[in-house]
C-alpha cells in the first residue's frame, strides 16, 4: 500500500513539473503579444495623446494582462514616487524587480532594456522610431516563441509523465 501511494506521488509530481514547463512555452507568446499592445498603446500616447509619461505607463498598465501591467506600474511609480528616478532608470529597476515573474526569455528584456535608453530623453520623433522598432523585435520574439510552443509544449508535457513513470518502474 505505501508503495503505491510512493508511486502515485512520484507520478503526480513528474506530470505536474511537465505541466508547468509546458505552460511556460505556453505563456511566452501571449506574454509578447502583451507587451507588443503595450508599446502600440504607448505608441498612441507619445504621438497623439501627449501625457506624460509615468501617467501615459499607468494608464496602459492597469490595461494591460498580467505580468507586463506590474512591469509597467512599477516604471511609472518609480518616476513618480518618492524615488524620482528617471525613466531609463526607473525602466530598468523595474524590469530587473519584475522580470522573474514572467515566461519571457532575456532577449525580450534586452529589447525593454534598449527602449529605456531612448524613453524621455529624445524628441517624440526618435521615440517613436525606437518604439516601432522594439515592437518589429518583438514579432521575430513572438514567431520563435510560437515555434518553440508548438514544438516543445506537447513534448514537456508527454515528457513529465513517462519520466515518472520511468523512475517509479526502476524504483520498483
Amino acid at each position: 500500500m505505501l508503495k503505491m501511494l510512493g508511486a502515485v506521488l512520484i507520478i503526480a509530481a513528474g506530470t505536474l513539473a511537465g505541466w508547468l514547463k509546458a505552460r511556460q512555452f505556453a505563456s511566452r507568446p501571449e506574454q509578447i503579444r502583451r507587451l507588443i499592445q503595450a508599446l502600440a498603446r504607448l505608441e498612441t500616447e507619445i504621438s497623439y495623446g501627449f501625457t506624460p509619461l509615468p501617467d501615459a505607463l499607468r494608464r496602459i498598465g492597469s490595461q494591460s494582462g498580467q505580468p507586463v501591467k506590474a512591469v509597467l506600474l512599477r516604471a511609472a511609480d518609480g518616476m513618480d514616487g518618492s524615488q524620482s528616478l528617471s525613466a531609463q532608470e526607473s525602466v530598468h529597476q523595474a524590469i530587473r524587480e519584475e522580470w522573474k515573474h514572467t515566461a519571457m526569455r532575456p532577449a525580450e528584456r534586452d529589447v525593454l532594456y534598449q527602449l529605456a535608453y531612448s524613453l524621455g530623453t529624445s524628441d517624440r520623433r526618435d521615440q517613436l522610431k525606437h518604439i516601432e522598432t522594439a515592437v518589429r523585435q518583438l514579432e521575430a520574439e513572438e514567431s520563435v516563441a510560437r515555434e518553440e510552443q508548438s514544438r516543445y509544449e506537447k513534448m514537456f508535457r508527454s515528457l513529465g509523465l513517462l519520466t515518472s513513470a520511468l523512475i517509479v518502474i526502476l524504483i520498483y
